[in-house]
């Protein structure tokens, strides 16, 4: 969500550090926290004041009235204060349907002040601006001051001045406080827009000679923000509202999402309860709990959640096991029921999904059978069915009762089934296969003719059909009655202000999109750019909708995409002015840019007049600058979807983005032609599960948008119902509100004062909010009431009185759609078209794989490390595990060279070796190249390329040849002495032995230091002793004859394979002879070459020539005739 609530304490703290203004704000920084853990000889100490004023206490915890309820003390001493709280602090207490427990107080010094001298103050944001509300008398007994306060608007962008204040707000005030006044609320005004406030009141603020207090504050911050406010904000504690314990669940759920590009939302309403959800999507989240309130199973709803915005496996298992492990720690006497819900995805791989809920669900299967969990799964999607079957094996393997349903079931059918509403089919009927929809049976790849993408309910020839006639909406006829919800009047505030027209400076277009309409598309979006080709082929457009693609972070270049079974490249450009000026055809842009990008962008975008439709697909931009872009859009004529929306769609015409999700869903709703019916939803998700509704009960969807569930949405229900009123192919109108705002009181307006006059279907989900006990932010930012007037409940029931048709739930939103839609048919205004089958579209190879109907030989295999899921692997062992073993660097390397964990002195060896290999001086052929290499400007890989390069059997080597030779000679049973003298016969160095400098008198303390080591550690030595016994031999005839470093490692690394216990005898011989030890020399030689480029260059040494003195010039004489 956006606008969360902030504590008194955090919400004063802003302002005594930010406020800018020349009244003497007073009391600065002067409160004290209490709880149940405080210390009071500390607290005295860091607060003296406390021991010499008088003193108002009261809770810190987002209750309201706080004074009516009894809930301040006021003017007491620090010993009285302590007796107010003592039957108080951590006791139970109900405010207004909630029950919590007090445990969070605010102490702060008692102002003295006379009842003329409180004022009242609020600022809060709406779509149009920040509204200003001052009343000259504050305090418990303030009353209704939206009916009595000044207000004054300030439009977005705009700023106030003290003279407005002093003009508008001011009115009632005493002159000689009015300046005073006038300049803390501007400086007021200026810190609500500058740390990014939504909703911000005093009550009262006191105004005494001295200067202003702050005496009650309440306040919400748009917490999308923080990325701007951050350095200001620091860390917002944001507390659960009063009746609901902040739980560390939740905390490490907020933690994920925060650190994930998808949406993880939890909140435990009832840890005891029966009834647990784990729903994708933000609206189909709230649709299940509003279908659980409404077959009466609110007390026992445990928890409100929803993962969207395609999590990974990991993250999904995460979210998973939190809810399992939560679910299984208290008993229920029904046993427990989980349903995984959501609608139909428009890009989230629904198997990789469940895959992760899968792991969960195993992990969990003995806790989950021993308190009696039966688990409901419906989910559609991109791979839904493979996520299906995965879901409906592990119910078998675990003996889990989990009973599995896809698209062919209303979405939320399992609620009713799994409260016993409703009986539990055995075999459910199940959908085609993805990959059924994509097959050419006809072997036809031709694209037919055009012409059947004409309208199913465009006007047609007077000898084809029936003249369509005008349907006016109004009273649901007769035969709707018996599925049309009975309430009675539900009172709905004071609504005028939402129901004001909204008018806009620029005229906005009523077709949006159109067989012709070009695009281009913010950011590297080439999955959502292939689907969107997809359906344009499809539809059998004649040329891809996606012109161009703009990229600030690359290149100009091309890239290639499939326009059906050919390859085509598409332009992508660096700078949004290029892109414009190249393709003067395209006035829709579908930005894909980050939260933090997507104003600028925006902004930008609306400069060009040829762009009249902006798409903003990015959720958790701040309201702020997304009421700016509002603004403008408005003077420009700009009709801007989103922002947090996945787009819209209009069959047979044109798709932004992801909208509709893959082909298959496409096909299967019917999206790649155009029927009679339109749509307006907030919910991405939802518009898409509206699509399979509408599909199964009428002709199809003409147009569909999902305006996007942030709090104020770019464009509104009303302008796209208004723009399908206007539209001749649009017969009947479907809008899924929601909880929270106003707007679809203007759709009543609409129909009562015959703007509208098509048949409108209408529910507004969130139904369940007015049965819950404390408030709940579901998972769109808009999706929050405050007041009567904003409940789905309200919202549903005025429809209903102006004329809409609104179901009784959701669960018969299709049968009422059904309903209406067969009237238009019985009546001649809409008339069904013969369906003719859609072009065949390839399957991508990707896709086909992940369905698993193909399969290809890979070009590279790898056994050692997988980095492709949450958590790096190497050879089985994730990272984590590797540090929190504390394996080392040997370690590591016994992971990805032998493929074993190795014993710890193994690993230590491995690292000695590393270190005595590391260098050895810069006169040795390798240092010397890399030095050589370093001085004449090379850079670093090619320095130390030049130096490994010089590694062979002279030179570092002779590990691997050592080892074959005494390894050789050992198990052939040849004596020592044998070996060396057949080597000696043959000709042959033995590797391994022998030293320039060092000798038997002079020796190597690397080797010695090994040696200790390997003789205290290792549990066989044979073929060291072996090589011993050589070097006695050679050493005898000459002193420098000596096992040196290289031949050590390699016949030590011999006794290591060998007798560790990790490998066989043969696969110890096999990484002798793949050459694995001079892997050895050449990762620890590795460290000294660098080392020597590195002090080459801060040594700053020039191009290197070797001295002529140092070189003996032999050339032949001068031969002479």
């Amino acid at each position: 969500m956006s606008a969360k609530a902030i504590s008194e304490q955090t919400g004063k703290e802003f302002l005594y550090k930010h406020i800018c203004t020349a009244a003497a704000v007073q009391n600065r920084f002067r409160y004290a926290n209490v709880t149940s853990e405080t210390d009071w000889d500390g607290l005295t100490q860091d607060h003296p004041w406390l021991l010499t004023e008088r003193l108002v206490v009261k809770p810190d915890q987002l209750i309201k009235r706080r004074g009516k309820l009894g809930l301040v003390g006021v003017d007491l001493d620090l010993q009285g204060v302590q007796d107010w709280l003592r039957p108080r602090l951590m006791r139970e207490t109900t405010v207004a349907k909630a029950k919590g427990v007090l445990k969070n107080f605010l102490i702060e010094p008692f102002v003295p002040h006379a009842q003329e001298e409180e004022f009242y103050v609020c600022i809060y944001s709406t779509r149009e601006g920040d509204h200003v509300l001052f009343h000259h008398e504050g305090g418990v007994e303030v009353g209704d001051v939206d009916a009595k306060a000044q207000r004054f608007l300030v439009a977005v962008d705009e700023k106030l001045t003290e003279d407005q204040v002093s003009q508008h707000l001011l009115v009632h005030v005493p002159e000689e406080k009015k300046e005073i006044l006038a300049s803390f609320i501007v400086g007021l005004f200026n810190l609500y827009e500058d740390l990014y406030f939504t909703y911000l009141e005093i009550n009262p603020l006191v105004v005494t000679q001295e200067g202003v207090y702050v005496l009650d504050m309440a306040a919400k911050i748009d917490a999308t923000a923080d990325y701007i406010c951050k350095a200001k904000w620091g860390d917002v504690d944001f507390p659960p509202p009063f009746g609901r314990e902040a739980y560390p669940e939740e905390a490490y759920i907020a933690d994920l999402d925060a650190k994930s590009g998808a949406s993880l939302k939890l909140t435990l309403l009832n840890p005891r309860g029966r009834i647990w959800t784990m729903v994708a999507g933000g609206g189909a989240s709230v649709v299940y709990s509003d279908t659980i309130c409404d077959l009466g199973g609110v007390d026992e709803l445990a928890n409100y959640g929803e993962y969207s915005g395609a999590p990974s496996e990991q993250q999904t298992y995460d979210y998973a096991k939190t809810i399992l492990s939560l679910m299984t720690r208290e008993k229920h006497a029904e046993g427990k029921v989980l349903i995984i819900g959501g609608s139909i995805a428009n890009f989230t791989n629904v198997a990789a999904t469940f895959k992760g809920i899968v792991r969960a669900i195993k992990d969990y299967q003995g806790p989950l059978k021993e308190h009696e969990v039966t688990i409901f799964v419906r989910r559609g999607g991109p791979n839904y069915q493979e996520g299906l079957r995965v879901m409906g094996e592990v119910g078998k393997t675990t003996g889990i009762p989990i009973h599995v349903f896809g698209t062919e079931t209303h979405m939320t059918a399992i609620v009713g089934m799994a409260m016993g509403h409703r009986p539990i089919p055995n075999q459910p009927p199940m959908d085609s296969h993805t990959a059924n929809f994509l097959l050419n049976a006809s072997n036809n790849a031709m694209t037919p003719a055009p012409t059947r993408t004409a309208s199913f309910s465009e006007p047609r020839a007077a000898n084809d059909v029936t003249p369509p006639k005008k349907c006016k909406a109004g009273v649901p006829p007769d035969s709707l009655h018996s599925i049309l919800w009975p309430l009675k009047n539900v009172v709905t505030g004071n609504w005028a202000e939402a129901q004001t027209s909204a008018g806009h400076s620029g005229a906005k277009a009523t077709t949006l999109f159109s067989r012709d309409t070009k695009a281009i598309v913010w950011g590297m979006q080439t999955r959502a750019v292939q689907g969107m080709m997809d359906f344009d082929y499809v539809c059998s457009r004649d040329e891809p909708s996606v012109a161009a693609m703009v990229y600030p972070f690359t290149g100009d270049h091309k890239q290639k995409f499939y326009w059906g079974h050919k390859e085509i490249l598409i332009p992508v450009y660096k700078s949004m002015a290029d892109a414009m000026k190249k393709h003067p055809e395209v006035d829709v842009v579908i930005s894909f840019a980050s939260l933090r990008s997507a104003f600028d962008s925006t902004m930008e975008t609306m400069q060009y007049p040829q762009v009249h439709t902006i798409a903003i697909i990015a959720e958790g931009i701040p309201e702020a600058q997304t009421r700016k872009m509002i603004k403008l859009a408005d003077q420009k004529g700009v009709t801007i979807i989103g922002p947090a929306t996945v787009g819209g769609i209009k069959p047979g015409c044109f798709k932004i983005g992801n909208t509709g999700g893959m082909l298959d869903n496409i096909l299967a709703s019917k999206l790649y032609r155009p029927g009679s019916v339109a749509y307006v939803s907030r919910s991405g998700g939802m518009s898409n599960e509206l699509n399979n509704i509408i599909s199964r009960t009428t002709d199809g969807v003409y147009e569909g948008v999902a305006i996007g569930g942030d709090r104020y949405p770019g464009s509104t229900f009303m302008d796209h119902v208004i723009r399908y009123q206007d539209t001749p192919g649009v017969k009947m109108i479907i809008m899924l509100g929601e909880i929270g705002g106003m707007e679809e009181y203007k759709i009543c307006q609409g129909i009562k004062e015959g703007t509208i006059t098509k048949p409108v279907v209408c529910w507004c989900i969130g139904t369940c909010a007015t049965m819950f006990t404390s408030e709940v932010q579901f998972g769109h930012a808009g999706a929050c009431a405050n007041q009567e007037s904003e409940t789905a409940v309200a919202k549903n029931q005025a429809l209903r009185d102006a004329g809409a048709y609104v179901p009784k739930s959701f669960d018969e939103l299709g049968d009422v759609i059904r309903t209406v839609y067969d009237e238009l048919v019985a009546n001649g205004t809409i008339v069904p078209a013969q369906e003719v089958p859609p072009p065949t579209v390839p399957m991508d190879y990707s896709w086909a794989r992940e369905l698993g109907l193909i399969r290809k030989p890979a070009s590279f295999m790898t056994s050692i490390c997988d980095e492709r899921g949450q958590e790096l692997i190497y050879a089985g062992m994730p990272i984590t595990e590797v540090f929190k073993e504390e394996m080392g660097l040997g370690g590591v390397l016994g992971l990805l060279w032998f493929q074993r964990r190795l014993p710890k002195y193994a690993c230590q060896f491995i690292e000695m070796c590393l270190m005595v290999t590391a260098d050895h001086g810069p006169a040795v052929s390798g240092a010397h190249n890399t030095i050589v290499c370093a001085r004449a400007g090379k850079d670093l890989i090619s320095s130390l390329t030049s130096g490994l390069l010089t590694i062979g059997d002279r030179f570092g080597g002779a590990l691997d040849a050592a080892a074959k030779q005494f390894s050789g000679a050992f198990d052939s049973g040849m004596l020592p002495m044998e070996f060396v003298n057949k080597m000696k016969k043959d000709g042959k160095l033995i590797m391994g032995i022998g030293h320039r400098v060092k000798s038997i008198n002079n020796p190597d303390m690397r080797v010695q230091i090994l040696k200790e080591f390997v003789q205290k550690h290792f549990p066989s030595t044979q073929m060291l002793d072996y090589a011993l016994d050589v070097e006695k031999i050679t050493t005898s005839k000459k002193p420098n004859l000596i096992l040196n470093v290289d031949g050590f490692i390699g016949v030590a690394f011999v006794d290591l394979l060998r007798t560790c216990g990790g490998f066989t005898r043969d696969e110890a011989d096999e990484f002798v002879e793949i050459g694995a030890l001079n892997g050895i020399f050449v990762l620890g030689r590795s460290m000294g070459f660098i080392g020597h480029y590195l002090d080459q260059k801060r040594l700053k040494q020039g191009l290197y020539r070797h001295p002529w003195d140092d070189i003996s010039y032999v050339l032949p004489e001068h031969m002479s005739q």
